[in-house]
């Protein structure tokens, strides 16, 4: 059986978690569709197979690489979706599987579908997902979270032709395509704080498939509930964002809530490094009014994340 590969690199050596895509059919697929003239209507069954994430840790002191896991596996990917555009953008196939209450697979990341011979663009996304999440993919340039936050996602458009019968068997690597922003406060949660808000002054909750790049440039605001973190104790948070560049400066603004969020704080902290991929980490007063914003420490290695203490 005749086998085609193609593999991209990782965006950086122990940078980019990706999953492996390969392309199958069964055995006797061959000899049913030989006896079929090409070009006269034919389609080629096509079975792909999400394997392994190589996982890359970047929000421990130094980045680690660990070894390959099963999607199945790995908590941040709960949603796989695979799609075919034809040339002229016709969607020929799309399928989505949710890691839990689908029983429409029997493997998680394995799809099958059937195709003709042709040209076409494959759009693999995986993401994470909670209950109440929305999320819309459009068309191979615009995809978007259309609920309040932006959730962990891995992306990738790839080049396919269906030439013969033969089966296929190509590897595609997933980019992780958002940063992550942490925020650590160094004083206490107050009683009457239950909310953080973090609005992104730049980027977007959408985002182009094709590049990984965000779909306008305006930002956004999302919330985090922290009533489960006890009354003086500090607190952490995490979020994410589509960024316009690879590596965005982007205005964050940290307001404190209460239960009616009504802001009882601001924080703004101006020219927060952010790049696809890596982490950043904000530390400081969250909870403080008189605290200082205006001066900042960056720690600029990008393997282990950026810290910048306010």
């Amino acid at each position: 059986m005749k086998k085609f590969y193609l593999r991209e690199a990782a965006l950086m050596l122990g940078a980019t978690a990706f999953a492996v895509v390969t392309f199958s059919s069964c055995s006797n697929t061959e000899e049913v569709l030989n006896q079929v003239e090409l070009g006269r209507g034919m389609t080629v069954p096509v079975r792909v197979q999400v394997n392994d994430f190589a996982m890359s840790v970047d929000d421990i002191p130094n980045a680690q690489t660990r070894a390959a896991v099963n999607p199945a596996s790995y908590s941040q990917v709960q949603v796989m979706t695979l799609v075919f555009y034809a040339s002229d953008g016709t969607k020929m196939f799309e399928d989505t599987q949710l890691k839990t209450g689908d029983s429409h697979y029997t493997t998680f990341g394995t799809f099958s579908c059937d195709l003709p011979i042709g040209s076409y663009t494959m759009l693999v996304i995986a993401r994470d997902s909670v209950d109440g999440d929305e999320f819309a993919l459009t068309s191979p340039t615009v995809a978007a979270y259309t609920s309040e936050k932006v959730r962990e996602t891995f992306c990738k458009t790839q080049s396919v032709s269906v030439t013969s019968s033969a089966a296929l068997d190509l590897s595609v690597t997933l980019d992780r395509i958002v940063p992550q922003l942490v925020v650590y406060s160094t004083d206490a949660r107050p009683a009457g704080v239950d909310k953080i808000r973090t609005t992104y002054g730049a980027g977007s909750k959408s985002f182009n498939p094709t590049t990984g790049l965000a779909v306008g440039n305006t930002g956004y605001s999302l919330v985090n509930t922290i009533n489960k973190t006890a009354v003086g104790a500090t607190i952490g948070v995490k979020n994410f964002v589509y960024l316009s560049t690879d590596e965005q400066s982007v205005t964050i603004t940290l307001e404190a809530l209460d239960a009616e969020d009504n802001v009882l704080i601001t924080k703004l902290i101006s020219d927060v490094p952010l790049k696809r991929n890596r982490k950043t980490t904000l530390r400081g007063p969250v909870f403080t009014p008189s605290a200082s914003t205006a001066s900042f420490q960056l720690e600029t290695s990008w393997l282990e994340g950026n810290t910048v203490n306010f």
